[in-house]
C-alpha cells in the first residue's frame, strides 16, 4: 500500500512512499491534526493487522496521542464512506505527570495509572464506579494488561468542553479513555461491542 509521509501532508508535499508510520518531530512541534486520507490509511492497517478479532469492520476509533488533551483527538473513521469525526479524550495520569496537557508516556504496567498504546476491541457495556461504561481487550504487547488494569471508555467530568475553558486542558484518567459527559452516549454508540480502537502517538 502506498502511503504519504506526515511530512508530506503538513508542508503539502505531493510524492508518495513505500513504508510505515514514524514519528515525525515537525509534526510535535505544530500539532496539527492528521488529513483524512492518513487516518483511513491507518484504520485500515489496524484492520488487516486485527481483523480476525474485530467483528465489524465498518468503523475505526483512533486516539492520535500526539495532540495535546484540549484538542479533539480521538477520531471515528468511517470506513464505508471516508469521513472522519472527532471528540476530545483522556490521558492517563502516569502519562502526565506533571499534567501539562500533553501525553509524554505510555505504560502497561498494573498501577502506572498511564495510558497504552496499541490495538483494542470493544467489548460489553456496563455500570460501573464511573457509570456506564464499555470493556476494552488489549490485542498488542504494548496493552495487554489492558482488561487486569481496568482500562475503559467512561464518560467524566474532568474530561468536559469547560475544563478546557479554566485550565487550558482535560483532566487526567487513571489510563482509561475518558470522554465528555455530553457525549458519551454517541462514543459508546458509535462504538458498540467488537470494533476497533487504535492509540498512539502518530
Amino acid at each position: 500500500m502506498i502511503e504519504l509521509t506526515r511530512r508530506q501532508w503538513i508542508v503539502g508535499a505531493g510524492a508518495a512512499v513505500a513504508g510505515g508510520l514514524a514519528l515525525n518531530p515537525a509534526r510535535l512541534a505544530s500539532a496539527t491534526a492528521l488529513p483524512t486520507p492518513w487516518l483511513v490509511n491507518i484504520a485500515k492497517r489496524e484492520l488487516q493487522k486485527h481483523g480476525s478479532a474485530v467483528r465489524y469492520h465498518d468503523r475505526v476509533a483512533i486516539a492520535d496521542y500526539t495532540l495535546p488533551s484540549r484538542d479533539p483527538r480521538f477520531f471515528f473513521v468511517d470506513l464505508q464512506n471516508g469521513t472522519v469525526s472527532s471528540h476530545l479524550v483522556t490521558h492517563g495520569r502516569g502519562s502526565d505527570p506533571d499534567h501539562i496537557g500533553w501525553l509524554k508516556y505510555f505504560s502497561n504496567v498494573n498501577g502506572s495509572l498511564a495510558s497504552s498504546r496499541g490495538a483494542y476491541v470493544t467489548g460489553d457495556q456496563y455500570y460501573g464506579s464511573n457509570g456506564l461504561s464499555l470493556r476494552l481487550k488489549g490485542l498488542d504487547r504494548d496493552n495487554y494488561n489492558a482488561e487486569p488494569r481496568a482500562i475503559v471508555v467512561h464518560g467524566a467530568w474532568y474530561a468536559n468542553p469547560k475544563m478546557i475553558a479554566e485550565q487550558g486542558k482535560l483532566g487526567r484518567s487513571e489510563g482509561c479513555f475518558a470522554f465528555p459527559e455530553a457525549e458519551l452516549a454517541s462514543v459508546l454508540d458509535r462504538l458498540g461491542a467488537g470494533r476497533l480502537i487504535f492509540a498512539d502517538r502518530l
